[in-house]
């Protein structure tokens, strides 16, 4: 599509109420099938949201060298894990894509060129989630990839490019998790989460009260605590864009709250 072809396709989505931005903790793959106190937060928050017209998913699990936007009409459902139980492999979600939005994803996107996909979907960062935010699947969702090349800096301004969406009907998904260290995870079912995942889920989530998005952005500065909780930073990038995407006038509030497992923060950040 030519520069011309691509502002028409954002013009084509008529002008509607702010959708939200929203970042979700989507934890184990486990959660699509057990019924816990994140599945039934996630249940009340998916009743509680504005319909959009379409949601925008960035997942810690779509991983990519450059930008790329899932174009198809009917995203496959991905089963991006292993180890599981067989049940998990044989759920599907069957909601629709959104071409439209999508094109109109690659006007609003100017740092990096975004190329369209057709073999992707919606992996598991995306469908567990929203398996008890929208059960009936009746939404359509897309997905973009995170560039593993972008920085911290580049993740947060490209929320920043995608905001202009929520104005067109878009609901902006950030699906990772703010604490995600697998190598400490305890099994146990009464597992305690540890001091430190506390320390810097509390933490991020006051600056983020706060609006004061710099340090989470320079996260490496922040310490031991922000050190353990962010061993590798894929499933933190997609916080940083929720928090580009947000405006001075949005309220912000925190809808999921607790650590699983010990090490896997489940906190939920909207902005509405």
């Amino acid at each position: 599509m030519t520069v011309s072809d691509l502002s028409a396709a954002l013009e084509a989505l008529p002008r509607t109420d702010r959708m939200p931005a929203l970042f979700v903790g989507h934890g184990s793959p486990m959660n699509a099938v057990e019924k816990n106190i994140y599945t039934d937060a996630w249940r009340t928050l998916g009743q509680a949201l504005p319909k959009p017209r379409a949601i925008l998913a960035l997942s810690a699990h779509w991983l990519t060298e450059g930008t790329f936007v899932h174009v198809a009409e009917r995203p496959r459902t991905i089963h991006d894990f292993w180890g599981f139980p067989e049940e998990l492999s044989r759920i599907t979600y069957a909601c629709p894509g959104s071409p439209d939005a999508a094109h109109a994803t690659r006007a609003v996107v100017r740092s990096a060129a975004v190329a369209e996909d057709r073999e992707w979907g919606l992996d598991h960062g995306t469908w567990v989630p929203l398996l008890a935010m929208v059960p009936d699947a009746t939404i359509p969702v897309y997905q973009l990839s995170l560039d593993v090349a972008r920085s911290s800096e580049g993740f947060y301004a490209l929320g920043a490019e995608l905001a202009a969406l929520r104005e067109r009907g878009v609901l902006i998904l950030g699906s990772g998790n703010l604490v995600h260290n697998l190598g400490r995870i305890n099994w146990a079912s009464d597992a305690k989460a540890y001091d430190w995942a506390e320390e810097f889920d509390q933490q991020a989530r006051a600056l983020i009260q706060n609006r004061d998005f710099t340090p989470l952005i320079a996260h490496e500065k922040l310490g031991r605590a922000a050190e353990l909780a962010i061993p590798t930073p894929d499933h933190y990038w997609p916080l940083l864009s929720i928090l580009g995407a947000s405006t001075a006038n949005d309220a912000v509030s925190f809808p999921v709250e607790g650590i699983a497992l010990g090490s896997i923060s489940m906190s939920a950040v909207l902005f509405r």
